[in-house]
């Protein structure tokens, strides 16, 4: 009893939502075969992570995924699959609605949630929702850090390229196949951050060298006024005491594994570079999407405690302080402060990252998740109606 799937994507902002959109689109489309439908409203965004995606086709196949374009004005008729995804509470337009409702057996409707590590997550996971007016009901679907949520995003074959990876070729390719001596390499996908000039301080004084990557993106602004120069482009690249900074160009999702898993540390931001970091097994400082009167703290705290929860205090201590400033929580250490207690524990950080992986997998994959859930569902149903 294999499903097919839509997956309806409304692209908000940063990326993100499509970023995960994707991903799961072809972790299912590698499952499922043919039978994977992806609608995104921003084929233009979409491109951006994706080059392959032509921006004006209106309907395209992509990595085994058949990709539409979601236009204001919905097409009709159109038969909905037997697995409808709503990513992110996007909702699902009208007439796609009314077309559920007329299946002889309504879809299994998923409203793919933001990931959390919040407590909260394993008790909602699942729950169904019956819409106000319609014969329909949706679950909602929960992605999360622990067996009893939703579990995470993962290739199968995630492991072994990983493990092929040439970190020589990557650097040669930058042109920095050289290390100076207790050189550490950085990777920095970040929103506008306020912590940003002084950790940059930090970095410009301190007393090993330390590259800095910057993909193309939000913080360049930012980057620029500390550098004291109008603009920056990819393949610009500075040096200010011990810091270099060279800037990337936007990168599609693949290539950005490869820039994870080559440096010595990643900065990432929101949902998607977070768990790509985590996989990556190695040290991170993740930034939490700002929202209003700090709600996003806990968000990082949930997080925090399940990451450091097996590390030594030492090592919890400073990944903790660097996280929590970095973030701008109150009561936080100062940047160069964090920063040095951070780069003294390197060692014991880079153990504790290589070794966190196998506790992700413990939350099971989130493709596999959701064909469990479908699959479930459709025999209840068979059951139920003999």
């Amino acid at each position: 009893m294999r499903p097919d799937w839509d997956i309806f994507c409304n692209v908000v902002d940063n990326y993100g939502d499509i970023g995960v959109a994707w991903r799961l689109a072809r972790a299912l489309a590698r499952r499922q075969g043919d039978g994977v439908r992806l609608w995104v409203d921003d084929l233009a965004a979409f491109h951006r992570i994706w080059p392959a995606v032509v921006p004006d086709r209106p309907a395209q196949r992509c990595e085994g995924v058949a990709i539409h374009a979601w236009p204001a004005v919905f097409p009709t008729p159109v038969d909905p699959a037997q697995a409808v995804i709503e990513a992110f509470g996007c909702a699902l337009p009208e007439p796609y609605l009314l077309a559920m409702v007329a299946q002889p057996s309504a879809p299994v409707w998923l409203n793919l949630e933001y990931l959390s590590a919040e407590a909260w997550v394993a008790t909602h996971h699942g729950l169904p929702s019956p819409h106000p007016r319609l014969p329909l009901t949706r679950h909602f679907f929960f992605p999360g850090y622990t067996p009893d949520t939703g579990g995470l995003l993962i290739e199968d074959d995630y492991a072994s390229r990983r493990a092929a990876f040439d970190a020589h070729a990557f650097w040669r390719g930058l042109g920095l196949d050289a290390r100076q001596p207790d050189e550490l390499r950085v990777s920095l996908f970040a929103y506008e951050n306020p912590a940003l000039p002084a950790l940059l301080d930090a970095w410009a004084a301190g007393r090993e060298p330390l590259t800095c990557l910057v993909p193309e993106g939000r913080v360049l602004p930012q980057l620029a006024a500390w550098l004291g120069t109008k603009n920056l482009s990819p393949g610009d690249a500075f040096v200010r005491g011990t810091l270099r900074l060279q800037v990337l160009p936007f990168t599609d999702q693949d290539a950005y594994d490869s820039l994870l898993w080559a440096c010595d540390l990643n900065f990432v931001r929101g949902e998607d570079s977070c768990v790509r970091a985590q996989w990556a097994a190695q040290p991170m400082v993740w930034q939490a999407y700002p929202q209003a009167e700090g709600a996003h703290w806990d968000k990082l705290d949930a997080l925090l405690g399940l990451y450091v929860r097996a590390a030594p205090a030492g090592v919890a201590g400073a990944i903790e302080g660097l996280w929590r400033c970095w973030n701008g929580v109150p009561g936080a250490p100062d940047v160069g402060g964090a920063w040095a207690d951070w780069r003294a524990q390197y060692a014991e950080i880079h153990r504790h990252a290589q070794v966190w992986p196998e506790t992700l997998g413990r939350a099971g994959r989130l493709a596999d998740e959701l064909v469990e859930f479908v699959e479930n569902q459709l025999k209840s149903r068979v059951f139920s109606n003999p």
